[in-house]
Parts: structure tokens; sequence; C-alpha cells
């Protein structure tokens, strides 16, 4: 969440930023947010005043008495009974402005850094650079979905009967896959200085509310109604609120964190090609990364964070490439995001695995996450978080890149997580 005195003195900066992240409505919202803050401010000196007023008359009837001035005293009664009642609809019209203050500001998404680049589709994000080579198949080669089957790795119908589509089980060498890249992820993300957890799948919605996931503008939550609990989307929800209203020291920063967890997103509006095998679930898992660290060193987090993913994928020997998201294309709550893609072979595209993103203050404002700087001053810490990895679609990869006569080659990284070298 955008903080109003930032917006206040920094009005244009705002509105260009917006403009770059391609928020219709900015003029609009912005000049509402600031009006609802004059009302607020006018509404509190109100108030402030006429409690001094209640204060000051209240004082003046204890001396009166003390003097034998009944009369005097018990007019500066009447007095503070009006001002008291006063008070009331003061105190009521100030919780009420405050109140659409905050649900107006929560609609602003964050500002976009310097370095997004100005655009509103995916065509318009800037490729970074590749690395990996890739691999020309044998013809027969086919997509993973039809590798599933013949493995006998994944079954999509069962899933659809158990559950539904987007839910399926994997099963045999294709369950063994799954726990090896989960392990071997975790196990290469607490090599590198990150402390593992294994949070709750659930979360309460003040949680949903910190990270940026409610309000719900797209209904992609799953929604547990009788206890108002989420399933979450990402474990970076939980992993996040970890710290929420808490007062961190500025030597504990940075704080590195990773977990594994499954994933729950509706999908809403997702329909064709793209979703078919393994490229679009309602339920996946994933391996994430979170930081908390010191506003002055969140960009340079960011890039440790890409480097790191980097490194992960190349460690499995796929061709990826890496996206500077633009404005359009970005997340509501970002202010940079670094999209990591691997290439599909037999499907012949790019499937998005991982999201680097930095959050600045935007979730840890609204989760009151906070340091004390060496002048003993409460600051707001910046968050980030990145996928390291999606299973889903590595493993789709995985199968499609590396299918042979002789079975499926995997990576060396993955053969002692996975007990052998290929499956056949």
């Amino acid at each position: 969440m955008l903080q109003v005195q930032f917006i206040r003195q920094n009005k244009e900066l705002v509105l260009e930023r917006l403009a770059v992240k391609h928020f219709a409505d900015a003029v609009a919202v912005v000049d509402e947010v600031l009006a609802l803050d004059d009302q607020r401010k006018k509404l509190t000196l109100e108030y402030d005043e006429t409690q001094a007023k209640v204060n000051s008359a209240s004082k003046e009837i204890g001396k009166l008495m003390a003097s034998g001035d009944k009369s005097g005293a018990e007019s500066r009664k009447q007095e503070v009974a009006a001002f008291k009642q006063a008070l009331g609809p003061i105190d009521e019209q100030l919780r009420s402005t405050e109140k659409l203050l905050h649900d107006t500001l929560v609609k602003l998404p964050n500002l976009p850094g310097a370095d997004v680049p100005n655009g509103r589709t995916p065509e318009d994000n800037l490729e970074i650079r590749r690395g990996g080579d890739i691999p020309t198949l044998a013809e027969g080669a086919v997509p993973h979905w039809d590798l599933a089957k013949k493995y006998d790795l994944i079954d999509f119908e069962l899933g659809n009967k158990v559950t539904g589509s987007g839910f399926p089980f994997y099963k045999n060498k294709g369950a063994r896959l799954q726990r090896a890249l989960i392990s071997y992820f975790l196990d290469f993300n607490t090599g590198n200085g990150y402390t593992e957890f294994l949070p709750p799948f659930m979360v309460n919605e003040a949680s949903a509310y910190g990270t940026g996931q409610l309000p719900d503008k797209e209904g992609q939550m799953y929604h547990m109604q009788e206890d108002n609990f989420y399933l979450i989307p990402t474990s970076e929800v939980p992993l996040t609120n970890v710290f929420r209203d808490e007062i961190l020291k500025e030597s504990e920063l940075p704080v590195k964190i990773t977990a594994y967890s499954p994933c729950f997103r509706r999908e809403a509006g997702s329909y064709g090609k793209d979703v078919r095998g393994l490229n679009r679930l309602h339920q996946f898992e994933k391996v994430e990364l979170v930081q908390i660290v010191h506003p002055d060193k969140s960009y340079q987090a960011l890039q440790e964070m890409v480097s790191h993913v980097e490194k992960l994928l190349q460690s499995l020997n796929l061709p990826y490439r890496i996206l500077n998201l633009c404005g359009g294309d970005m997340s509501f709550a970002s202010a940079q995001t670094f999209d990591f893609e691997v290439w599909s072979a037999a499907q012949e595209k790019w499937l998005e695995v991982s999201s680097v993103s930095n959050f600045e203050t935007f979730q840890t404002n609204r989760m009151k996450v906070r340091f004390k700087d060496e002048n003993g001053k409460n600051q707001l810490v910046h968050s980030l978080n990145g996928s390291s990895l999606a299973c889903p679609r590595i493993m789709a990869t995985l199968l499609e890149n590396n299918q042979t006569p002789d079975g499926i080659l995997l990576p060396e990284a993955l053969h002692k997580y996975f007990g052998a070298d290929r499956i056949a």
C-alpha cells in the first residue's frame, strides 16, 4: 500500500509512474485520496480542539468548586456536556473518513521502479539475456502429456475424476521426480544462506491482505468461507507474514527464508491449448524464496535473487531467458519483476517458471514490518520474493527436452535425488 504522505509530496511522480503501470483511474483515485486525507486532517483537528475544550473546562470546574462558585461550576459542567455530545458525531465522521481513505488507498497499485519498461502486454517485456542450448528433438518427439502417459508418470484423467481439471495425480517415477525436484530446490536454497520453513497452507484474511492478495480483484484465491481462511497461492504469503507487526533489529537484516508448499489458484478465465497438461494447474508445488531487507539494499538483493534462480536453471541444463516485465504486465503489488521462462522443445514455446519481484514498502506498509535504524527511528523494510522454482513446467520441460529413444535423461544435479540418471 502506498503512503499518503509520499503521494502528497510527490503527486506528479506518482501519476507518472502509475501511467507506466497503465492504471486507468490514477488521477481520480489520487485526487480522492488527497481530498479524503484533507478531510481526515480537518476532522482530527476539530476532534482534538473539542477534546481540549472538554479538558480545559473540566479543570476549571474543580477550581470553581474549591472557591465556592457553584453557579460557575454548574455552567462549566453544562459546557463540558455539550462538548462531549459534539465529540460523538465528529468521531463517527472521522472513523468513516479514515475507512473510506483506506479503502480508496488500497485501489492504487505499487509504483513501478525507474527501470521498468513502459508497455501494456507481454510483447512489451524486455528480454535481458538468454542461457542454455535449445535442443533439437528427434523426429517423433511428443509433448509432456504424452510422455506422462507413455511412462506412467502422471494421471490427468484420474485427477479430473477425483477432484476436477487442473488437479493431476503424480505416480510412480513421476511422483519420485516431483519429490526429487522439491528436495533439490530446497537444498540449493539452504546451501546459499536461506533458512527453510514449512508454513501453513491456509492463511487468515489479515495475512492475505498483507501481501496484496486481498482485495482479490481477479477472484483467483480459494476461500474457505466457514473459517474465513484462504488457500495460499504461494508460500510467499505465509512466509512474509511471519514478520507482520514486528520491529526487527537492523543487525537482523537481511532475512532470507525458503519454503516448499502446494499452491492453489482458481485460474479463472484460463482456457484453450495453453492450459493443457502441466502448463496451468489449480494445484501445483513450488519452492519459494523471500527476503526482508534494508531499504537501501533491496535492488541489490533483487539482482542477487535473479542470479540465484539463474544458477539453479543452469544446473538443470534448461534453456532459459530472463524478462524485465513492463508496467502493464506486472502484478498489482510489484515495483519490479523479472520473469524466467524455459523453452519447451516439444511445444515450441517459452513457459514461465519463476518470477522474482521487489515490492519495496508496498507489502511491509500493509503489514507494519519495520526495523529500528541506527538513530532509533522505526523504518519500513523492503520485501522481495521469487520462485525457486515452480515444479510443473520444470517437469514438463525436463521430460520434453530430454526425451530419447532410450528414455528421458535427467540432469546430473537430480541423479542422487531421483536415484537414477533417467526415466525408462
